[in-house]
């Protein structure tokens, strides 16, 4: 089913249709619905070329959690680096 925001919509936001396009597939990035990929074929970029739209936009790219703090916490003491 094709997505229709009518061209007024636009204008007022200020965007074009691939900059609208480029805007919704970063913000379903950005609230964890689709992946990098997804959203780049979406927005019809490569994925380099999306993750430089998404910095433009100021969304992160890598969201670490606790488990990735875990993880690095257990690396460093392997290294013998005191935490």
């Amino acid at each position: 089913m094709p997505l229709v925001i009518p061209d007024d919509v636009l204008q007022e936001a200020g965007l074009g249709e691939r900059d609208a396009l480029i805007e919704f597939a970063g913000r379903l990035f950005d609230a964890g619905k689709l992946s990098l990929w997804g959203t780049a074929r979406l927005a019809g970029l490569s994925r380099v070329a999306f993750e430089e739209e998404l910095l433009t936009r100021r969304i992160p790219l890598v969201r670490p959690d606790e488990s990735d703090l875990a993880d690095d916490l257990v690396a460093l003491d392997r290294m013998g680096i005191s935490t």
